[in-house]
């Protein structure tokens, strides 16, 4: 194969990549503590249960309003009891806290891999911000 063919399928490859969101290949819950991701672009993610319960694309994810910014606080010891598949494009997570209401599809699930560590960075600067913590509230504490 040429140089020119080899740069001609490398710049296929990536033009593919931009328009088309990476296909999800394995999805497997080692319940409750985390989820595997398999991606046709070769990634592979484990988002934690807090990762995922605090990044819940759902609109009533038990938040906190703290200044105007939402806040999800205290989920440290979150578990996910189950996955349910929703059509071909997602998957509902249900947390032990009763959480079930956010369907996180794959393009979403991608977002958060890729993004993992800056998007945690962010959480635990936005916590301290407000004097929050990832652990639980022990009973009789109101903040």
């Amino acid at each position: 194969m040429s140089a020119s063919a080899v740069k001609s399928a490398s710049w296929r490859r990536l033009l593919q990549t931009l328009v088309q969101p990476p296909r999800l290949r394995k999805f497997c819950l080692h319940a409750p503590k985390y989820v595997e991701l398999e991606f046709s672009d070769g990634n592979v993610f484990n988002l934690s249960a807090e990762f995922l319960r605090i990044h819940s694309p759902a609109a009533n994810s038990k938040v906190r309003s703290v200044g105007g910014e939402k806040v999800i606080f205290g989920r440290r010891h979150v578990g996910i009891m189950s996955a349910e598949p929703i059509g071909n494009y997602g998957i509902r997570l249900i947390f032990d806290d009763l959480h079930k209401t956010g369907i996180y599809t794959w393009d979403y699930f991608h977002h958060l891999g890729t993004n993992k560590f800056s998007l945690m960075r962010n959480y635990i600067k936005t916590l301290k911000k407000h004097g929050l913590t990832r652990d639980p509230l022990r009973k009789g504490l109101v903040v």
